[in-house]
């Protein structure tokens, strides 16, 4: 405790010796050094970077018109009829075993609520969501959008079949 005590007292007291300075030194540079880095970060975009790579990534939610957008995937066309109860509770249950981690119905999570997303997405878009997440985060402007206002989480592909997928759009249609 007396050797550090002395090391602590040398940076407060005069003194010529070539370490301390050199120690003293070496601390200012470091500190200016974790001053600069940590002032490179922040919020604002950089006047002098290429705005390229901003406009690859953002995307007009005007631009697509998320009930007439199908996703990518497998799905291209679904018509619905009644809703199936049985249908319903099946998907219940694998909502329950494999979304809940990460989705809740009414509010949002680690990804978005899924109240009224019947009314919010195409049927065949949120089946390919289920079937193709990558693929959708890869290449559909709202899913890419999506990936980004949840920082960049993607949703994890729990390799649905078809018929799961849409037992869950079914579930999905009695939560609006």
């Amino acid at each position: 405790m007396v050797g550090s005590m002395s090391l602590m007292t040398c940076w407060f007291l005069p003194n010529n010796n070539k370490l301390t300075k050199r120690m003293k030194l070496k601390f200012i540079i470091g500190c200016a050094l974790a001053v600069a880095m940590a002032s490179c970060g922040g919020d604002k975009p950089k006047k002098d970077a290429p705005a390229a790579k901003e406009k690859e990534t953002e995307v007009a939610p005007e631009a697509v018109d998320p009930m007439t957008n199908k996703g990518i995937g497998p799905i291209t066309s679904l018509t619905l009829g009644e809703i199936d109860n049985t249908m319903v509770a099946e998907g219940e249950v694998i909502f329950k075993a494999k979304c809940t981690a990460c989705h809740k119905i009414t509010k949002k999570f680690v990804g978005p609520a899924l109240k009224g997303v019947t009314q919010r997405r195409s049927p065949e878009w949120i089946m390919n969501m289920a079937l193709n997440p990558e693929g959708m985060v890869a290449d559909d402007p709202i899913a890419k959008k999506l990936l980004v206002e949840y920082n960049g989480a993607p949703m994890a592909n729990q390799n649905l079949t078809e018929q799961e997928a849409r037992a869950l759009l079914e579930y999905f249609r009695t939560k609006n």
